[in-house]
């Protein structure tokens, strides 16, 4: 077997564990994108359900239909601009809580759903109370309310007396967004002192749709005096974890979604997550100092709650103007996160202009590209000087090929001489990598980004591009895998790479010429199942530097080698 015989086979080996194992690292390391949300049928495009829409999804396996649930007690409605719902009054619990802003699918014919009361499958709900000895409120109280419907201004007071005169007392209020207020006060009209610990608790069946990876947290998250925690995953749970939340908060995270009990301003509080031997149910408990009431005296405390979605904006502003300390690190940023955010805002920024978050991408690209142009010049300019020498380059390959060590010396000095850096065009690659990442975590968690479209099929920039070649765009009855489900944004991004490569000086190595040729195509593969606003960016991305490169070959034009003299006969 030759030389570029081996060579291409191991050519060949390398990109096929560089497509086939990439399903496996993505799926641990970086998640991908959701599930797409159209596919084409008959040519037609046709809205698919979210798999991803929230923590709670009722089937017809549920213990009981939630329906008949909500109907076993009495409740309060609760309505604001992005919340409707209501409270049970059998143990003051919130299990009932439509998320308004927020659709299932891109037709908005149905808002999320986040909490789900007991007895149906995927339960999911916040209560209060106390613990302690005595007639204590529990579980199964039926509390009395002060009025009919809870509304950013109209708080409601639940209340209720045990045989003793103790009256426990729960004042709700809401705000516009997705913050409840819990003030939880006890009135001693007995003849005998009470202790009581008031606690607020949240508790799921199940983890929910979403799996925690890498680079995208989803399960229990706390926030303390040592700030954001987010090393527990379910997993992790057994029994009681205890957990620093003092001044506070500690909840569940999914993708879009959180569900947070949040201390009081300077309370100290007993924070855990806990669960069940064996047992599918997950717990957040948050608990205060215990209240000491004598006769005809009365105590108070306070907890709040969030219980909604990850809108940056709103938890900023909890975080800003509320003081609920790092309440926006819900959304896990990750390591770049000082360049996430910022980009994250970009972004929203030029949506706020043009009103298309496509549109706002590709401005993106531009402002990138002219910021980092002065690098790019750099960078062609080595790659111009790298073309000159290569015919210098080859004579040396030629003269060396048997003489590894000196042949890597004389290249070394052919590059002093020319003032060459073989390295000078990695930079501007290097700069990107931070940028493209944080890119990919707004698509990944921004939930402004959720359903947004661009044109044409694109009607989801956070979902896969779902128009694909290989079913002749939906006109065949079959929906291919996904390592095959290769859109048309994905194949301009190969093409668009292809020819940017094209334009690279030629690689002096056979082996890197040949991977080089064919990875193009290897990253159709891989960037196919990633969300198409990401596919969008790398795809202009491509186009601008062919532009560039396309400028700066006039400027530095190729050399040709000089001809080879006849030989005599």
């Amino acid at each position: 077997m030759n030389n570029d015989t081996r060579n291409l086979i191991l050519a060949m080996v390398l990109s096929m564990a560089v497509l086939f194992g990439w399903g496996f690292i993505s799926e641990e390391f970086f998640p991908t994108s959701r599930e797409p949300a159209t596919e084409f049928v008959d040519g037609e495009q046709v809205v698919l359900p979210d798999d991803d829409a929230g923590p709670v999804s009722i089937t017809p396996t549920a213990i009981r239909d939630r329906a008949d649930v909500l109907t076993d007690s009495p409740r309060v409605l609760i309505d604001t601009p992005a919340l409707e719902g209501s409270i049970n009054l059998t143990g003051a619990r919130l299990d009932d809580l439509l998320l308004r802003r927020h659709h299932e699918t891109l037709e908005a014919d149905t808002d999320i759903r986040l909490f789900s009361p007991s007895g149906a499958q995927d339960a999911y709900f916040a209560q209060f109370g106390w613990t302690g000895d005595g007639d204590l409120p529990g579980p199964t109280t039926r509390w009395q309310a002060s009025g009919e419907r809870l509304t950013p201004d109209s708080p409601v007071t639940l209340s209720w007396t045990n045989d003793a005169g103790m009256r426990f007392l729960i004042e709700l209020s809401v705000d516009e967004d997705y913050l409840f207020t819990v003030r939880q006060r006890i009135e001693n009209r007995g003849s005998s002192a009470v202790i009581a610990r008031p606690y607020g608790q949240i508790a799921r069946d199940g983890t929910g749709p979403n799996e925690d990876t890498w680079t995208a947290h989803v399960g229990p998250v706390s926030s303390g005096p040592d700030g954001l925690d987010y090393d527990l995953g379910y997993d992790d749970l057994e029994g009681r974890e205890e957990v620093a939340a003092d001044g506070g908060w500690l909840g569940f995270t999914d993708t879009y979604w959180l569900s947070a009990l949040i201390a009081g301003d300077g309370e100290p509080v007993r924070a855990a997550f806990r669960t069940g031997g064996g047992s599918d149910r997950y717990e957040a408990t948050m608990q205060g100092d215990p209240l000491a009431v004598g006769p005809n005296r009365a105590a108070s405390s306070e907890f709040r709650l969030f219980a909604g979605a990850k809108e940056v904006e709103v938890l900023e502003r909890y975080d800003d103007y509320l003081g609920i300390p790092r309440m926006e690190g819900a959304i896990d940023w990750g390591w770049f996160g000082f360049i996430a955010k910022p980009i994250y805002h970009l972004l929203a920024w030029l949506f706020g202009l043009v009103g298309n978050f496509g549109v706002a991408i590709i401005i993106l690209v531009v402002l990138i590209r002219i910021v980092l142009f002065p690098i790019a010049h750099k960078q062609y300019e080595s790659m111009a000087k790298m073309r000159r020498v290569q015919p210098k380059m080859k004579a040396l390959q030629e003269r060396y090929k048997d003489d590894k060590p000196k042949l890597q010396q004389e290249m070394m000095q052919l590059y002093k001489t020319e003032k060459v850096n073989p390295l000078g065009g990695c930079l501007p690659i290097f700069l990107q990598i931070p940028i493209f990442y944080a890119l990919y975590k707004t698509l990944l968690l921004a939930i402004d980004v959720r359903h947004e479209p661009f044109a044409l099929w694109i009607r989801d920039l956070s979902a896969p591009d779902p128009l694909t070649p290989v079913n002749l765009f939906g006109f065949l009855p079959f929906d291919p895998p996904g390592f095959l489900a290769i859109g048309v944004l994905p194949i301009l991004l190969g093409i668009s790479m292809w020819l940017m490569m094209r334009l690279n000086p030629t690689p002096m190595d056979d082996i890197q010429k040949k991977i080089f040729g064919i990875m193009p195509w290897i990253f159709m593969f891989i960037m196919a199942p990633f969300a198409a606003g990401l596919q969008l960016y790398w795809t202009i991305n491509n186009i601008i530097s062919i532009g560039q490169q396309w400028m700066l070959l006039k400027k530095y034009p190729r050399e040709e080698p000089p001809a080879e003299p006849a030989k005599a006969k």
